[in-house]
């Protein structure tokens, strides 16, 4: 888990505030999609699945996968890589901590070479 500071804490809270940011996390979050797809799913223009994409991976909320189709031409695709976001309380402080797919999967390695006795 990685606790965020306050500021980036804000930051994630006025991202999550945002109804298309929310729309996109919850469509992306059953497998990659275009940003045409996000686009016809979360009913926003190009431009705005763009924009809102871009400020939620500098916020390490979406990853993006790059594929090339069978025609040579490449495509991104967007996966959401939050899976748990925790908000704490303490001394008049907010603060946030996000859990990742990514994170999981380290833990889940972790636990099994731990369970098999390898180093």
């Amino acid at each position: 888990m990685h606790q965020r500071g306050s500021s980036e804490s804000a930051e994630i809270f006025q991202i999550l505030a945002d109804e298309y940011a929310r729309k996109i996390l919850l469509a992306a979050d059953h497998g990659p999609k275009t940003a045409k797809t996000l686009s016809e799913e979360c009913d926003a223009s190009l431009t705005t699945i763009y924009r809102r994409v871009s400020r939620l991976q500098e916020l390490d909320l979406v990853e993006e996968h790059n594929t090339v189709d069978a025609d040579g031409s490449h495509r991104s695709k967007f996966e959401t890589s939050l899976e748990e976001l925790h908000v704490d309380i303490t001394d008049g402080q907010l603060s946030v901590t996000l859990e990742t797919r990514d994170e999981l999967a380290d833990n889940f390695t972790s636990l099994w070479s731990d369970l098999r006795g390898e180093e």
